[in-house]
């Protein structure tokens, strides 16, 4: 047996393997670069993309389909979905499935009062700047709220 590569020499062949496929696909990306196929193609075939871990939304998405990009996990975009849930529902906006303004008043009342409870868990830990969008949020949706159910908009 003493034919038998020994455990290092495997892994150091894998290594100089491995090493040379990155090289030589990072002087691919450069020549893809230098030749204007823009620097998304370069930094793909150089393994340099920005795409989610494995599992990630990526990996979703049906043949065909671009990733859409996520914005930051903040409260700022957790308020102005909720916002934008509840003009939907008040049928200030076109329900995306639907294509119609349609109002329904008890999803309006649930998103408000997500919005409240949110507001009330979250006293003492939020900046000025998310306690007056949070303010500012919830006062609209109350007030629309009201406004539309004394007199709702004519259908049409």
């Amino acid at each position: 047996m003493s034919d038998d590569p020994k455990p290092d020499e495997r892994k150091i062949i894998v290594d100089e393997d491995w090493k040379s496929r990155v090289e030589e696909e990072k002087k691919e990306a450069l020549r893809q670069k230098e030749a204007g196929q823009g620097d998304s193609a370069a930094e793909a075939a150089a393994g340099e993309t920005t795409e989610p871990p494995s599992g990630g939304p990526a990996d979703h998405a049906g043949a065909g389909e671009q990733a859409i990009p996520l914005p930051p996990p903040t409260l700022s975009v957790l308020l102005s979905s909720l916002y934008l849930q509840g003009m939907i529902a008040l049928g200030l906006l076109p329900n995306p499935v639907t294509g119609k303004a349609e109002a329904s008043f008890d999803q309006a009342r649930h998103t408000i009062d997500m919005l409240a409870m949110l507001q009330e868990k979250t006293q003492g830990n939020r900046t000025a700047e998310e306690s007056d969008e949070l303010e500012h949020v919830l006062h609209e949706l109350r007030m629309a709220f009201v406004t539309l159910k004394q007199s709702p908009p004519p259908a049409g």
